[in-house]
């Protein structure tokens, strides 16, 4: 066995570097924090080569003393943890690797002068190696400079992407620190060129720092979020359903104005959508949650990107109940919303506004669902109709390809997609029934019997107790086969394929099974049960069929979206049409 021996201290600072510093946003990151903690009210960054070749960030906080200098470019130093207490941790940097692991790293320069001293000073490192303390002129604060990153560190240097794509990294990790901290002014320059420069603003949520994260047209459309309870405070902007993206890179997330990529947050941002959003998309959010610095570990990550809450389903409880609270009367969507590019040639085109349903008295639609809005008989002729009242959504005045009802409202046209808007009525209305005790039922006349693939007629009678509280009852009839005797009484007389929806329930069932929580399998059981008992696109309505259709929606909560997460309806404003047409 070799014998052990203690790592020459150039070798350690190279190996912590690695935990601290893994890529040029690393590097601006560190900085950042360390001038933020510095009390700096302006702070500006310049990158060269994709920050590979050189960052610098200056700002104008309290500096540091000369005699300092040295210390702040060893491992282990910090001026953050005063009283060495881990537990209630104030300051976004405070390990004291930082700027030890950027030298062991690269070469780096730094130059500070303290409020009220008469000169600057200036220290320069390589390699792990520190220089001597110089005097230099320079204005107050710090300024420090990093180049030539992982140039003695080449194996490190390979695993790097181009200068494009580890610059577009440096430049978000500049722009994750605009919301939380909106009373400092950024400036950011990349390649010699400005990319903006912002001053303070008292809202964390103002436009100019939305913008550059989500851009003008998703920033418009997010809907505000701000809750308070029991020391726990969340604020923000969330996306419409409908404003979604195939993965979670636009949603930003911040702990005691920390940016952090939480699981525990992420989470409970998925599960307040739920069922909105389609399979396998992300909403946009940008949420910003305070608590007590006791009650949240920031040490359990080198990079402090993620946290340990002391109580987590506590914050998960209150980050959803927050979430959904700001969503129900705000998940619709416009059409500008579905197609921005199609104003582009409108300027001054309104974004992200609707009418706005009335809020539900309760979980459920009105009782006779199927009798008011889903007898649909599909009469050849509509019966004589007295001019139907108008609803937020208006008066439906026609139905598109036997698919979209075209409806007119006080201040714009409402499309509406049939199939769509009333799965998401059934739905609710199954949702509320199981919530109550369980989904009425109703025996069939002739059971019916599906042929099934062994495992998936397996799985539909592993899930028989689940699904009898969803109003279906099947039992096992011989090998690969099921019958089903027993359906929910809201569906009953819907004309339901029962042998195609056992048929791709038991898909679901074997696909996902036990993985998913019993919530979660009930509620995807729902989603199927309402999408295979909803009027389907290519039925043929009457008025009053698409009129008692648009006051059940306006009554129905999360209406905007059905349950696969897709837009009931949009909405054209009056003014856009008039401005399309040039008479405005």
């Amino acid at each position: 066995m070799c014998a052990i021996r203690r790592l020459p201290e150039v070798v350690a600072c190279r190996i912590a570097a690695g935990e601290v510093v893994e890529r040029p946003a690393s590097v601006v990151k560190e900085l950042i924090e360390n001038a933020l903690d510095a009390g700096a009210r302006r702070i500006a960054v310049a990158l060269a080569q994709g920050g590979i070749g050189r960052i610098a960030v200056e700002d104008d906080g309290c500096g540091i003393e000369p005699e300092d200098l040295p210390l702040a470019l060893a491992r282990h130093a910090t001026s953050k943890l005063v009283d060495d207490d881990l537990l209630r941790i104030a300051t976004l940097g405070f390990r004291g690797e930082a700027l030890a692991a950027i030298a062991a790293a690269a070469r780096i320069a730094v130059t500070s002068r303290p409020r009220g001293a008469s000169c600057a000073f200036r220290i320069e490192a390589a390699a792990g190696r520190i220089g001597e303390v110089e005097p230099v002129a320079a204005p107050e604060g710090t300024r420090v400079e990093v180049r030539d990153l992982f140039l003695h560190l080449p194996a490190r240097r390979k695993f790097l992407k181009g200068p494009r794509t580890e610059g577009q990294a440096a430049v978000l990790a500049v722009k994750r620190f605009l919301p939380a901290w909106p009373e400092v002014a950024f400036r950011l320059e990349v390649e010699g060129a400005v990319r903006f420069d912002l001053e303070s603003v008292a809202d964390p949520c103002d436009p100019a720092r939305l913008v550059p994260l989500f851009g003008e047209e998703a920033a418009a459309a997010m809907v505000p979020v701000e809750e308070e309870r029991d020391g726990l405070r969340l604020v923000g902007r969330i996306g419409l359903p409908t404003l979604n993206r195939p993965h979670a890179g636009a949603q930003q997330l911040y702990v005691n104005r920390r940016p952090v990529q939480d699981r525990l947050l992420k989470g409970a941002l998925k599960a307040a959508y739920g069922d909105l959003l389609p399979k396998d998309r992300h909403p946009l959010a940008l949420l910003m949650l305070e608590l007590p610095f006791e009650e949240v570990d920031v040490n359990v990550h080198p990079q402090k990107s993620e946290v340990r809450f002391r109580d987590g389903q506590r914050v998960r409880g209150f980050l959803v109940a927050a979430l959904r609270k700001a969503l129900p009367s705000r998940a619709r969507v416009s059409v500008q919303q579905l197609a921005p590019a199609a104003f582009a040639s409108a300027p001054g085109s309104h974004k992200g506004d609707w009418p706005r349903p009335r809020e539900p008295a309760a979980a459920a639609p009105p009782a006779g669902l199927f009798e008011a809005a889903s007898g649909f008989a599909g009469r050849d002729a509509d019966p004589p109709l007295e001019e139907p009242s108008p609803g937020p959504l208006g008066r439906p005045r026609a139905l598109l390809f036997d698919t979209y009802i075209l409806a007119e409202a006080e201040d714009g046209v409402v499309l509406v997609d049939q199939h769509a808007a009333h799965e998401r009525i059934v739905y609710e209305r199954l949702k509320a029934e199981l919530s109550a005790g369980g989904v009425a039922r109703q025996a069939l006349l002739l059971p019916v019997v599906v042929e099934l693939e062994a495992d998936r007629a397996e799985a539909l009678l592993e899930a028989r107790d689940e699904l009898g509280r969803l109003g279906l009852l099947v039992d096992a009839f011989g090998d690969g086969a099921v019958v089903v005797r027993e359906v929910p009484l809201l569906l009953a007389g819907a004309g339901v394929a029962w042998r195609e929806l056992v048929e791709a329930l038991a898909e679901e069932l074997a696909a996902h099974g036990r993985a998913r929580s019993l919530e979660a399998r009930l509620h995807a059981v729902l989603s199927t049960l309402a999408c295979h008992g909803s009027v389907r696109a290519g039925r043929r309505l009457s008025l009053a069929e698409m009129n008692a259709l648009l006051r059940l929606i306006e009554q129905t909560p999360g209406a905007g979206q059905c349950n696969h997460g897709r837009p009931t309806y949009v909405t054209l404003k009056k003014r856009d049409l008039e401005r399309m047409f040039g008479r405005r």
